[in-house]
């Protein structure tokens, strides 16, 4: 292991120390160290020295060390009810990859694609936000980018490092891919921490219906503002020929649709129909809830049998290529989320928050939405859900504030993130998007996006239906 490996671990146990010792007097010495643990994987997410899901760990490890809160209350977090939902999600769409079904429905997407490269980044930026609407966002881009790549090597761009006309179009993929996760409740993993919480603040289950009447017309005001952000960047060239060509000669290269890929396609229909479709059946099958729903077609690919005769999914195939990274990701976030409540650190920032007179308005909104956007920027979405959250939560109880509608305007910023060359931004970055590209273009947009965020939401205080679920 090299020097600056070395340095890189031991700067999250050596922040965990200082942060105990520096809070320990304002939080007590379990408040401070749960902020400590927030911090220790705050740097591990960024520095990397271990896997993201390694450090995902962390609150079980440290809280049966200290004794922070009971431990079953954060072990129960790492198969939560929308664990179940992420697995049964992700079983389904294996099939997606180990039938090709994934790369047909995106090829095809980009059939549709002109020679003109505004038309490009429209097409790139608009597949790669409507299919992380339904698709994991990490998901999406490590299907677009190859492609991507691909395509631009067929028209001469060899080095895509240095190459002006890849780098619109690999933002394009990493800033729609991560946009369009709010678009519905299972786009992101986020999303899922945030109705967690707001079925514990109403009582009562939140219909997925629900939250698509409210975040897509917010969603496509933020596509465009992207679109127009990413057409205006230099452009060398405004033609790519031949690009139009490329795709649909890849696509007839796929053949007809086989029996495989039409399972996968109709049981994620049909998952998906009855979770939108819930309020229609909830008084009858109260228990059958999307989690369930989408993990009951999940296990359906075990048994049903595709064109060659054989079992659409395999347990080896599921075991080996399952994101259990992710589902440790998201718990981790939600278990960080536990020991800020539980152990009364939130409560003590909410108290420092106070002295800046917060009233509900204009600042209140921006305060939320800055906070929210710099944690996506430094972990994941489910972690800056998970820890904003809970402090918006509190902070508008204590205000005496309908909590809900700012926990809306949270998951939005948490979408907001372009800077850092972390979470689905790292994937683009890996097919050679430079890296200063990313962190000085993000950099504008990410100050738009923050702008625009805290207008709509603003504006949407005012509407009292957006605020009641």
């Amino acid at each position: 292991m090299g020097k600056y490996q070395w340095i890189k671990l031991a700067a999250g146990p050596a922040a965990f120390v200082f942060a105990i010792l520096l809070l320990q007097e304002s939080f007590g010495f379990k408040g401070a160290a749960a902020v400590a643990t927030v911090l220790w994987m705050a740097l591990w997410w960024i520095l990397r020295p271990v896997s993201i899901a390694v450090t995902s760990l962390l609150p079980i490890v440290i809280n049966a060390l200290f004794g922070l809160i009971p431990n079953a209350q954060v072990i129960s977090q790492y198969f939560s009810e929308i664990c179940i939902l992420l697995l049964g999600s992700d079983l389904i769409c294996m099939t997606w990859s180990a039938t090709g079904l994934d790369k047909r429905i995106s090829v095809k997407t980009l059939c549709f694609i002109g020679t003109s490269v505004k038309q490009q980044i429209l097409v790139w930026t608009g597949a790669s936000v409507f299919l992380s609407v339904f698709l994991p966002n990490v998901i999406v881009a490590e299907i677009f980018c190859p492609i991507a790549v691909a395509m631009l090597k067929f028209t001469g761009e060899t080095d895509i490092a240095k190459s002006s006309l890849a780098a619109p179009i690999l933002l394009s993929i990493a800033w729609g891919s991560g946009i369009g996760g709010f678009g519905s409740p299972i786009g992101s993993s986020a999303n899922l921490v945030a109705i967690s919480y707001l079925e514990k603040i109403t009582g009562h289950e939140f219909m997925y219906v629900d939250w698509i009447l409210r975040f897509v017309p917010v969603l496509l005001l933020i596509f465009l503002l992207n679109l127009l952000f990413l057409w205006s960047l230099p452009l060398p060239v405004k033609e790519l020929h031949g690009t139009k060509g490329y795709f649909k000669q890849m696509y007839e290269s796929f053949g007809p649709m086989r029996k495989g890929e039409k399972i996968g396609l109709i049981l994620f229909l049909m998952a998906t129909g009855m979770a939108f479709l819930r309020p229609l059946f909830a008084a009858q099958l109260p228990s059958l809830k999307p989690a369930y729903c989408f993990l009951l077609f999940g296990l359906l690919m075990f048994v049903l049998h595709d064109e060659n005769g054989n079992v659409m999914l395999r347990w080896e195939y599921a075991e080996s290529h399952a994101m259990w990274g992710m589902y440790f990701l998201f718990a981790s976030g939600i278990a960080l989320g536990r020991l800020i409540i539980q152990t009364g650190a939130v409560d003590r920032l909410t108290k420092l928050l106070s002295v800046l007179s917060l009233d509900g308005g204009f600042f209140t909104v921006l305060l939320f939405a800055v906070l929210t956007t710099l944690m996506a920027e430094i972990s994941s979405n489910a972690a800056a859900a998970s820890i904003a959250i809970p402090i918006v939560a509190n902070i508008c109880n204590g205000l005496s504030l309908n909590p809900v509608p700012y926990i809306l305007v949270t998951v939005i910023a948490q979408s907001c993130a372009y800077v850092l060359p972390v979470s689905t931004r790292a994937i683009p970055v890996a097919f050679g998007l430079d890296t200063g590209v990313l962190i000085r273009q993000g950099i504008r947009l990410t100050l738009l996006n923050v702008l625009l965020t805290v207008c709509v939401g603003y504006a949407c205080l005012q509407l009292p239906w957006f605020g009641h679920v």
